[in-house]
């Protein structure tokens, strides 16, 4: 499968390794973005995807970041549609206990190309029964 991509700065995404699902990110800036404890910036990337029809890319965070800084995305995982064509931007947020400086081709998240399927949804009166029924947060037990 292949992706149209435009990057501002010229990088492209890259898998790291043969096994890796996502693809890294950079920071496309013209200067330094700091992040105080507690704060949050949309971070440009300079990149453009042209995202497959049937696929979703997921901006997810490096774990790397967040162990080690606290750095994380504001909404967990965030979704780029096949229809969408402006610039990829990472909402990140600093939970560590430092202020972090983004520099210009920093690492800042992954992109992962994941399928999807639609659905029609049907209005009912009520759903299939199963083994879990409605249980919920923790009824596992765990």
């Amino acid at each position: 499968m292949e992706m149209n991509v435009i990057s501002k700065s010229g990088r492209l995404p890259e898998y790291k390794t043969s096994g890796a699902s996502g693809m890294d990110i950079e920071a496309c800036l013209d200067e330094d973005i700091t992040l105080e404890p507690g704060k949050r910036a949309l971070v440009p990337t300079g990149l453009y995807f042209e995202v497959p029809e049937g696929c979703e890319c997921q901006i997810r965070a490096r774990s790397g970041l967040a162990v080690k800084h606290g750095i994380g995305l504001v909404n967990g995982i965030g979704t780029i549609d096949s229809d969408y064509r402006g610039e990829i931007m990472v909402p990140l947020i600093n939970w560590g206990e430092e202020p972090f400086t983004i520099h210009d081709g920093d690492r800042i998240a992954q992109a992962v190309i994941i399928t999807y399927n639609r659905v029609d949804i049907k209005l009912v009166d009520e759903l299939s029964g199963t083994e879990r029924g409605a249980g919920g947060f923790g009824h596992t037990g765990v």
